[in-house]
């Protein structure tokens, strides 16, 4: 499969050092479009297939995408997605796409363009060999984007020698993983773990790696552990707001089915808290399974991530120390929100922090500031909402968004967002140093303001 897709890109004209978009979920053949890739020397940056057509099109343009690889439609959770019509509005602004590889994930047809070539089609004329290209342990292996508190996305650049010994060791070591062994590590192959411990990892270790195209909760919460008797998976690794989502369904689902096959479970994506480490440890793995908390980046240093150390020496990974924030798994700068939200005409302003959520880890809390003469305040937010979600992503949309007369600013016009940290944290009475603010007035505002939005809301659930 890997051998005739890189021959139907060398066919097309993609060459080393290309750059190549895949927009396509946890699959064999999104597998196989990244090995091919890595075969022929191209390029790949894989896009999340959740990611909107405006994320996607800035990736392809920062990048300079030669082609992009997509199904006709995705499926994810019982529902179908509509990949190749996201696509399709991202090219509209991508000059640099020559063509678009089609893949049939469903039956369904949809419409097809100049560029677009039928990707079975075309690998069914191709050779099942391909020669690899000779490469050099600098060459660019891959590109991944990463949301930063600038809030443009960056391409981080992987090299080839460097990247696929990290991932092999630290497979092999942090996992345990023994040969013969079945790793089912069930994150999207978008982000860096799914590069990292669902592709390049287990593979370069001559393992058996699962690809988890579904949601934890589809059919029913017992799917990861179904999983895990039909496969008779070893390694298990997800991450913290799956393990929190499913420990509200209680302990039925998992005891269920038999996990005996299990020896190691990881954690990844975030900071695991108290509960669901002892229920997965306790429950998912009988007590008996090492359970590995691990932590990864896309890749600048300094991380910016922080730790606590307890008196053994320890480390616990706490949480970003930037405007960072981290939902559900999914890393994103406020900035990135802060930019989707002022694009609104009746939104001069916004400020956005994360705050503890007990699912996702963290939420999106909104502060935004309106022209006086806006009226029809909730449809305002409901516009704002819309905005997050095609800028950006479903998952990225503020949970709650208040409206203020004006935000926390310093003398030099910089917004203190630890001050609204602490007033959503409830600990307004402990606000630290303020003598940098420019109008000390602005706390009691936004607090009013902020209890008021509080009352509403337990009156309304």
């Amino acid at each position: 499969m890997t051998c005739r897709l890189a021959n139907t890109l060398k066919k097309y004209g993609v060459q080393k050092g290309d750059r190549v978009a895949i927009y396509m979920p946890a699959t064999p053949l999104a597998v196989a479009a990244m090995l091919a890739c890595a075969r022929i020397g191209a390029v790949h940056t894989v896009v999340f297939a959740g990611f909107s057509a405006e994320s996607l099109a800035g990736r392809i343009i920062d990048s300079g995408c030669k082609a992009v690889i997509t199904y006709n439609q995705g499926v994810r959770g019982g529902r179908v997605v509509e990949l190749k019509k996201t696509v399709d509005e991202a090219v509209k602004n991508c000059p640099s796409v020559k063509h678009v590889f089609v893949a049939q994930r469903t039956d369904n047809a949809v419409p097809m363009g100049n560029r677009d070539i039928p990707l079975e089609e075309e690998m069914a004329k191709e050779a099942p060999v391909c020669a690899p290209e000779s490469m050099d342990s600098e060459d660019m292996l891959f590109m991944l984007y990463t949301s930063g508190s600038t809030g443009k996305p960056k391409g981080i650049v992987h090299t080839q020698a460097g990247y696929l010994l990290y991932a092999a060791v630290t497979h092999k070591h942090v996992f345990d993983y023994q040969q013969g062994d079945i790793f089912g590590c069930v994150a999207d192959t978008g982000w860096i773990t799914g590069h990292s411990y669902v592709v390049y990892g287990p593979l370069c270790n001559g393992g058996t790696s699962v690809l988890f195209e579904s949601t934890p909760l589809y059919p029913d919460p017992g799917r990861y552990w179904e999983t895990v008797q039909r496969l008779k998976i070893n390694q298990f690794y997800g991450a913290p707001t799956a393990v929190r989502l499913l420990l509200k369904y209680g302990d039925k689902w998992v005891k269920k089915y038999d996990r005996s096959s299990l020896k190691t479970l990881g954690s990844v994506g975030e900071p695991i808290n108290h509960e669901a480490w002892h229920w997965f440890h306790n429950v998912v793995g009988d007590s008996r399974c090492t359970l590995v908390d691990t932590w990864w980046q896309t890749g600048y240093y300094f991380t910016g991530d922080g730790a606590y150390r307890s008196s053994e020496g320890y480390y616990q990974i706490t949480g970003r120390m930037d405007d960072v924030i981290n939902i559900s798994g999914h890393r994103l700068g406020t900035a990135e929100i802060e930019d989707a939200m002022d694009e609104h005409p009746a939104v001069p302003e916004t400020a956005v922090i994360g705050y503890p959520h007990e699912i996702k880890g963290e939420g999106a809390f909104a502060f935004i500031v309106l022209k006086e003469d806006t009226a029809h305040t909730e449809r305002v937010k409901e516009e704002l909402r819309s905005i997050v979600a095609s800028k950006i992503a479903k998952y990225a949309v503020p949970d709650h968004v208040l409206v203020v007369k004006r935000l926390p600013k310093t003398r030099s016009g910089k917004i203190m967002r630890r001050v609204l940290k602490k007033i959503v944290a409830d600990q307004s009475s402990d606000l630290g140093d303020i003598t940098t603010l420019d109008d000390p007035n602005v706390i009691a505002e936004i607090l009013d303001a902020y209890q008021k939005y509080k009352t509403e809301q337990s009156a309304a659930s």
